[in-house]
């Protein structure tokens, strides 16, 4: 039983740090900034930055930036969109020719709002 939780845990710990599916297969370049390291992994106009440093990060924006550094440099493109968390960040990248298309298109929604009283309103949306 020990050895089989003691295998559990390292199958476990063997996927941080990992690629996202949409990046499998793709190159890997490990790049440093400041106190923080990145995995950044590009295919096409899309990159991905995992952060691999053991420093704390409790939110996007005080890693963000230098994802956003560390991907410009690998890439040679402007990052147009960064999304994600403090671990796995990916980015749209603007080469010249405009960001891509997201991958799945965003629906649009049709919303009304309605006012219950002074401090408090209700506001439905429909897919269009």
């Amino acid at each position: 039983m020990r050895y089989a939780l003691t295998l559990l845990v390292l199958v476990a710990l063997a996927g941080c740090g990992g690629p996202g599916p949409a990046f499998r297969g793709a190159p890997v370049t490990r790049v440093g900034f400041g106190e923080h390291m990145f995995d950044i992994r590009v295919k096409g106009r899309r990159a991905e930055a995992v952060r691999v440093s053991p420093g704390w990060a409790p939110r996007l924006a005080a890693v963000g930036p230098q994802a956003v550094f560390a991907i410009e440099q690998v890439s040679g493109c402007r990052v147009d969109r960064l999304t994600g968390d403090q671990a796995m960040m990916r980015a749209t990248l603007d080469c010249g020719a405009g960001a891509p298309e997201p991958l799945f298109p965003r629906p649009y929604l049709e919303c009304d709002a309605f006012d219950l009283d002074d401090a408090v309103g209700e506001l439905i949306c429909y897919p269009f």
